[in-house]
């Protein structure tokens, strides 16, 4: 038996040495979690520890390729490419802290009828004479036929005022004394990356507090299709993982928001979740399998509406319910049926184009009222992920970057800190810049010091390794190299949305200029201005001053779903009035997706 003693952490643990258990597998298994966006597949590069003391294995080829030199100097390692055999002591790389998380934005007009309502009853006090059992007084003064069973319950009665809790027309629960001026639900946007919460009044509609943070299944991996794989490498238990990461989540960043309002989580009533269709799969505890292969259909897609409890949500009212909106497939969820009607898709006759801009891209073009949709697998570089220097939006991260000439690379840091990374509106930012200052050709190509003249303001910050070109940006201690995978990842990601743009563009018979309007929605959308949005060519030239920002359409969905029973009727006929196209076997799409890839230099 050999023990991992982490000092920093005042930690030690004991473990044994399994043939082809990685250090990683090993710190998972004591829920001690470091970032690894690809699950331990030994690609992302993102999973370093500092090794103190103990014996490690010499360094892998596959290590010399991921970290720096400098790095290596320092003794990090990467804990997928680890495999311990004897006493160790380590300390976790933590970089990103102070993570920045949208959680507002655009909120249409709407109807305001909540599924949750109360109504006040007096109880009066039975004697010898008149023993009729409590159960028929509450009916009685209710007008309704039968007390439900799990309501009888939980009661206990006496003389008095009551407060009877109903979930549209079925009565939930029966609360002592007179409490119709406490009623409140949590609207939830789940998304891959973050979770956002929002505590809402219902009688008023109004916001009261919110919080926001990291999807705590990003310790199974980082996009959908890992944490699905997770699923399959570890069946049950690895299911009931990732459903115990998001819902402890979430009863943490509840009592977080009750906490500072001084409210007691008994008082929430519903919460209403908008998700993508694996994460609404994983929060109910659902089998995602089926959504990582082929046909890729997912088990459910209507909405959902069942008791908290049922869950493991215990940061509401005993009997509290959840409320799950409607998704259209696999790829394209709740989130973005809550967008579409966040920006009145179903409503509009005009053309309309609708895009939220994540580790997938989901699009959706609305034009005389016909709805066609698809999902493009941008990846994870947007969001700054499989980039080398790349990190959430956290204090340190680059997230604005313009060249000035001889003057250098302008850096604008989240935190106004050292920059440590680039985040996914830094990354793209640099790439507008190299693209406009043509430090890259059309193919994504950075260009070789030697096709520059002499005295060119571009040569010092063209940086070669060996044989690989890089480019610096930033000074000294506080350089940040872009290699030329990096730009490739960026360039997969704009060809993948790009191509699903033009795609739905084409099957609607439609031509670029023709759009009226193009919605950007999204945690990552938000941050991201038009110049780079076009400047990189995700979005076409042709629509660039039809943009416009809706913010978390997502939460609002689930806000407008806590509010508003016609609204969950609409989201519910807006579902399934999608037309989904699979862009894989579309006609011609692969050409389309190589046209897409090249860089508009001018």
């Amino acid at each position: 038996m050999h023990t991992i003693k982490l000092p920093r952490l005042d930690l030690t643990f004991p473990y044994d040495i399994k043939a082809e258990e990685s250090l990683l597998a090993i710190l998972v298994a004591q829920q001690i979690f470091i970032e690894s966006p690809c699950n331990g597949r030994r690609s992302c590069g993102k999973c370093k520890i500092k090794h103190l003391g103990g014996d490690l294995p010499p360094l892998s080829a596959d290590e010399e390729k991921l970290l720096s030199k400098k790095e290596i100097r320092d003794g990090i390692r990467l804990a997928c490419l680890i495999y311990p055999t004897t006493d160790l002591q380590i300390d976790i790389i933590d970089q990103e802290k102070n993570h920045q998380v949208l959680t507002g934005g655009y909120v249409p007009d709407y109807q305001p009828n909540p599924a949750i309502w109360k109504k006040t009853i007096e109880i009066r006090k039975p004697t010898l004479k008149d023993q009729t059992p409590y159960e028929a007084l509450i009916e009685k003064a209710l007008g309704i036929k039968r007390l439900p069973w799990d309501v009888l319950r939980q009661i206990t009665m006496g003389e008095g005022t009551y407060t009877a809790v109903f979930n549209q027309d079925q009565l939930i629960g029966i609360e002592k004394g007179d409490t119709t001026e406490r009623i409140y639900g949590v609207a939830v946007d789940i998304g891959t990356t973050t979770v956002v919460t929002s505590l809402i009044n219902l009688r008023t509609g109004e916001e009261i507090d919110s919080e926001a943070g990291i999807n705590a299944q990003k310790n199974y991996g980082q996009d959908v299709l890992t944490r699905i794989t997770y699923v399959l490498d570890h069946g049950k238990n690895g299911l009931d993982q990732l459903q115990k990461a998001i819902v402890d989540s979430l009863n943490e960043m509840i009592r977080t928001m009750c906490e500072r309002q001084q409210l007691s989580p008994s008082f929430i009533y519903e919460i209403a979740v908008a998700a993508n269709c694996t994460m609404m799969h994983m929060v109910l505890g659902v089998d995602p399998l089926s959504i990582g292969k082929s046909p890729y259909a997912p088990v459910f897609v209507d909405e959902k509406d069942i008791p908290g409890i049922d869950i493991g949500l215990t940061a509401l009212s005993s009997f509290g319910r959840v409320y799950c909106l409607p998704a259209v497939s696999s790829y394209i969820g709740a989130d973005i049926v809550a967008g579409a009607y966040v920006a009145k898709l179903h409503d509009r006759k005009d053309k309309v184009l609708f895009i939220d801009i994540g580790t997938n891209g989901e699009i959706v073009l609305s034009s005389g009222g016909k709805l066609v949709s698809c999902s493009c697998a941008a990846g994870p570089a947007l969001e700054g992920m499989n980039i080398s220097s790349g990190m959430r939006a956290a204090d340190g991260a680059i997230e604005d970057v313009h060249f000035a000439g001889e003057k250098g690379f302008d850096l604008k840091v989240i935190g106004n800190k050292a920059p440590v990374g680039l985040c996914g509106s830094g990354i793209l930012a640099v790439i507008r810049e190299l693209l406009k200052h043509h430090f890259v050709n059309a193919r994504g190509n950075i260009l070789k010091p030697e096709e520059l003249e002499a005295g060119d303001p571009r040569l010092p910050y063209i940086d070669l390794d060996g044989r690989k070109r890089r480019i610096c940006i930033g000074k000294g201690s506080d350089k940040i190299l872009i290699t030329q995978g990096d730009i490739r990842q960026v360039q997969l990601a704009k060809s993948a949305i790009l191509s699903g743009f033009v795609a739905l563009v084409n099957a609607m018979d439609l031509t670029l200029p023709e759009l009226d309007e193009v919605i950007v929605a999204g945690q990552f959308g938000a941050h991201l201005p038009v110049e780079s949005l076009v400047g990189t060519g995700i979005l076409p030239g042709a629509v660039n001053d039809k943009i416009t920002y809706i913010g978390n359409s997502s939460k609002t969905g689930a806000y407008l779903a806590l509010m508003s029973l016609k609204t969950r009727q609409e989201m519910a006929a807006l579902a399934r009035a999608f037309e989904y196209i699979e862009l894989s076997v579309t006609k011609g799409y692969e050409r389309l997706f190589v046209d897409c890839s090249q860089f508009n230099v001018n």
